[in-house]
């Protein structure tokens, strides 16, 4: 399946120097779906000096002529989605009906971004003295080195490539090697698009030493990552040393509070639709769960009904709400703290174990726990699994004060009817986002992104270009 495709460099699909491959898996049945190219160190320098190449014509690209093509990528999307959508399911395992949004989703980004290349504002400041003038512009940082997880392989792919070229830089996009194809089929619709050559760049092969040499490179000014805090501290401290702009969107532990004058039901559809969208391998899926102390048996009972009814399988399986786990190794780590969190005192309510049926796959069943508390091991790390702890409190203070006692801060959600702990509960949450009586968090046009160690910078909205842009000021004498 990846014949086609390989590293992309100097807008041409080409095999990596050394012909080497890896494997990539279906986690849904634990087959080879193909052999994708691995990049070598040659490769990542001849991506390196095509995307210099390619920011030189690029920068001189007029905005409504890199508009035109940007919106012709979002158009050609929207053409592919069932390409795209069949990729994604293949390679991750996410359910095809969750791809299609994911696709559409993608292409409202580089929709989005096609419409902010043609508002980069500059400005004029009144000056002090009327023989001179001072204006301010925004201009392109440079080559960007865009570093891509597997779970939403298009939406953050996408984040990072149109936005890169909506401001006017080169980008060289690197997949997870879990999802290159799903990626590769992107970058193949923008060279459809009229990217020039040189302007997209992807590399596909082992992370940690692409990105290590991508980020030592003078080339590289701007680096823009998604991922686990850890990696992202590591990626940080090798950009100290070229002094590069960084954006990170880090990992997330996000609370869900459910105050006693919500409606229940409600509630409860909105939390089983946020916790379980991609089996809860998502950054801002719900990890702890905080009902009003008066309200939790009703809560839960709902929850684990509603629960209960979701179909576990193939995500090819339009009729699927449940497909696999991502690896192997995922499905260990989730076994694994599901037994921790079973010896440190926590009940379980549903699940718990390994699917019935299933002899191949990395399926694990929802897991609800009861009788949780603050120090308890998934409290504290972040599940990235379809597991739900449950806990009580008893007033508006004191769960705020909970829910903020975590070093990550990327997103939280609020149920209540009432307009004063809506907004005042909002304004106290400690991380980047807010999601007040809807599921829903990531938009084209809203800006995303954590506070504390969930990262830093935006992406989405009419901020996130200018993370890509330098700031640079003149004041101007009228007479020489």
């Amino acid at each position: 399946m990846y014949s086609k495709f390989g590293q992309f460099i100097d807008g041409k699909w080409q095999q990596s120097s050394d012909k080497q491959t890896y494997e990539v898996i279906n986690p849904a049945n634990e087959e080879i779906i193909g052999h994708a190219s691995k990049a070598t160190k040659e490769d990542v320098e001849k991506a390196l000096k095509s995307a210099q190449k390619g920011l030189e014509i690029w920068k001189n690209t007029s905005p409504w002529e890199r508009s035109y093509i940007i919106r012709k990528i979002a158009d050609k999307m929207r053409e592919k989605q069932d390409i795209l959508a069949k990729w994604m399911t293949l390679e991750m395992g996410k359910p095809i009906v969750e791809a299609k949004g994911e696709v559409n989703g993608s292409a409202d980004i580089f929709e989005w971004n096609a419409e902010e290349t043609k508002r980069i504002y500059g400005q004029t400041v009144e000056s002090r003295s009327k023989g001179t003038r001072v204006h301010v512009y925004y201009q392109p940082v440079g080559v960007v080195a865009a570093l891509s997880p597997w779970n939403f392989p298009l939406v953050l792919s996408s984040r990072k490539i149109s936005t890169a070229l909506a401001a006017g830089c080169s980008v060289i996009i690197k997949p997870d090697v879990i999802t290159p194809g799903t990626v590769m089929e992107l970058v193949d619709i923008c060279r459809e698009s009229g990217v020039p050559a040189g302007v997209v760049n992807l590399l596909s092969g082992d992370p940690p030493s692409i990105a290590s040499q991508l980020i030592s490179s003078d080339i590289i000014k701007k680096i823009s990552i998604t991922g686990s805090s850890r990696v992202g501290k590591l990626i940080l401290k090798q950009a100290a040393d070229k002094v590069q702009r960084v954006t990170m969107e880090l990992s997330g532990h996000s609370p869900f509070i459910v105050f006693d004058d919500a409606d229940i039901k409600k509630a409860a559809d909105m939390a089983v639709a946020a916790k379980f969208r991609n089996n809860g391998q998502v950054c801002i899926s719900p990890s702890r769960f905080y009902i009003q102390e008066n309200k939790k048996d009703e809560f839960i009972n709902l929850f684990v009904e509603k629960t209960k009814k979701l179909k576990i399988g193939d995500g090819m399986d339009p009729s699927v709400n449940l497909g696999p786990l991502t690896t192997k190794k995922r499905l260990n780590e989730v076994e694994e703290l599901v037994e921790t969190t079973k010896k440190e005192g926590a009940k379980v309510l549903l699940g718990g174990k390994r699917p019935k049926g299933f002899n191949k796959g990395f399926y694990y069943e929802p897991t609800i726990f009861d009788n949780i508390k603050d120090d308890y091991t998934i409290m504290k790390v972040e599940p990235f699994a379809p597991l739900v702890p449950m806990l009580s409190f008893k007033s508006f203070e004191e769960v705020i004060e909970r829910a903020n006692n975590h070093e990550l801060g990327l997103s939280s959600y609020i149920c209540t009817n009432s307009m004063d702990k809506a907004h005042r509960a909002s304004e106290l949450m400690e991380a980047g986002t807010v999601a007040v009586n809807t599921p829903l968090v990531a938009l084209a046009e809203a800006p995303f992104g954590g506070i504390k160690q969930s990262g830093y910078g935006r992406e989405g909205g009419s901020m996130a270009i200018k993370d890509y842009l330098n700031v640079k000021y003149t004041h101007l004498g009228l007479k020489g």
